[in-house]
């Protein structure tokens, strides 16, 4: 797989803080209204949603998705072999969980102590993915990117169902936020749904919405040519020509940009500097660890659907001689404590909150690997069947659904489709699983598609 070297490039973690450069509070009024204000239209902000009533606490159902870039082998996270060849069960040993009979790595100690809090399906029929996110986070094997690199179908992503059918828990949060370093590679959008339904980009947000010196709320609010600049930008920025046009007077980026720098909830949602020392040594104090406890703030605040990548392509592992990432054993041993961590603790902490059971947790990535290591101590990209992982959401767990063969290669029993999922997510987000919405041509197209139903087992 050596010639994929070129398209496996490293890419630098993204901080949560921008660049000094980056922030509109060291800039005058006239740049905050030229560059600050047209940058959050650049963040996909541009046409989102009216306010809406903020929903009590029982009924802020939200989703975080862990999204595992690159592919993450199930035979060396949730379905190992260790009766099988060295070749096939690679070099870890396995632990037991809280679930007799249930197996991890053993570097997921803490997520083995939590298995009685969640569910692992290991039969996913991933044979229409590839290595995008499309698939996968549109929970729509219809969805694709294909060999001429244009994306297949212009189904949305769950997240942008979720912005489009249900909405932003709390205005004026956005509903939709992907925190990823990589855009195009980790997170897929709206596609034909159109840009007010496109995620935030949350890692690109931080300072953006801070006032300049000199400008207090009071005297922004006064300023009634303050609101005219809005709709000035507003006209330049509510359909940009790659965007499929608005539907139905669905709000404007004024509206919003100009509520969330006036009522600073999302500027102090994303200070995560705020939370305490040991929450943060909890979480671990890196890229995939510092994101999941944002979007434990951005769901608490409001935001209805968050999506958590770590690095781009960081459990890609085809085999040490294959940069960047390596194989499994040099280039996997010290990334699962990070999502270990990042996972416990985030569990721990909404149900500390009370918010555990009202928020589905989801990590996966867009396809499986190779049963049998490859000569470079790698796994190479597997579609066959993939491993995933589940908890709260008020769900039943505490199981495993599914299984494959004796090399972890092929489904056994229970398959499960990636509508299967998606009408999971809805179902959760109470979205009618029968909702449609209206592609460019004015077709109606269903959210749920190839017959999807919800998990059974886990309602």
């Amino acid at each position: 797989m050596r010639s994929q070297d070129s398209a496996h490039r490293a890419q630098h973690i993204s901080p949560l803080q921008p660049p000094m450069g980056d922030l509109i509070r060291v800039g005058s009024r006239r740049w905050f209204l030229q560059t600050g204000l047209a940058g959050l239209a650049g963040l996909g902000l541009a046409n989102t949603l009216p306010a809406q009533p903020t929903r009590r606490n029982q009924d802020r159902k939200a989703v975080i998705l862990f999204w595992l870039s690159g592919g993450p082998s199930q035979i060396d996270t949730w379905d190992p072999k260790p009766d099988a060849p060295r070749e096939i069960r690679g070099p870890y040993r396995t632990i037991p969980t809280r679930v007799p009979g249930v197996r991890f790595c053993e570097h997921l100690p803490l997520q083995a102590r939590l298995m009685d809090k969640l569910t692992v399906i290991r039969s996913i029929d991933c044979s229409t993915s590839n290595h995008t996110p499309i698939t996968m986070q549109a929970g729509n094997p219809l969805a694709r990117r294909l060999d001429t690199d244009r994306d297949g179908g212009g189904y949305p992503s769950m997240g942008s169902v979720a912005a489009r059918f249900r909405g932003t828990n709390s205005f004026p949060m956005p509903a939709f936020v992907g925190l990823a370093p990589s855009w195009r590679a980790d997170v897929w959008g709206a596609g034909h749904m159109g840009h007010p339904y496109e995620p935030v980009k949350g890692d690109e947000l931080p300072g953006r919405l801070a006032l300049p010196q000199g400008i207090n709320v009071p005297r922004l609010q006064e300023r009634a040519d303050l609101r005219r600049q809005f709709d000035r930008l507003r006209r330049e920025v509510d359909n940009p020509p790659h965007a499929a046009p608005s539907r139905a007077g669905r709000g404007n980026f004024a509206d919003q940009a100009y509520d969330m720098v006036v009522a600073r909830r999302v500027e102090e949602a994303f200070a995560v500097h705020r939370e305490p020392d040991r929450l943060r040594d909890a979480y671990g104090r890196t890229s995939v660890g510092e994101k999941a406890l944002l979007a434990r703030r951005l769901v608490e605040a409001g935001t209805t659907f968050v999506l958590v990548s770590g690095r781009w392509g960081y459990f890609d592992h085809h085999g040490d001689d294959v940069p960047p990432w390596g194989g499994i054993q040099r280039g996997l041993t010290p990334i699962l404590p990070t999502i270990d961590m990042a996972l416990s603790a985030l569990i721990h902490d909404l149900e500390s909150r009370g918010l555990l059971d009202s928020t589905l947790i989801l990590m996966m990535g867009e396809f499986g690997r190779s049963p049998v290591m490859t000569a470079d101590a790698g796994r190479n990209h597997w579609t066959n069947v993939m491993s995933m992982l589940l908890a709260g959401g008020g769900l039943r767990h505490g199981r495993t659904l599914g299984s494959t063969d004796s090399r972890g290669g092929v489904i056994h029993s229970r398959r499960v489709g990636p509508s299967d999922l998606a009408a999971t997510v809805f179902r959760h987000l109470d979205i009618p699983l029968d909702s449609h919405w209206l592609n460019p041509q004015g077709r109606p197209v269903p959210i749920v598609t190839e017959g999807g139903q919800p998990i059974a087992e886990l309602f």
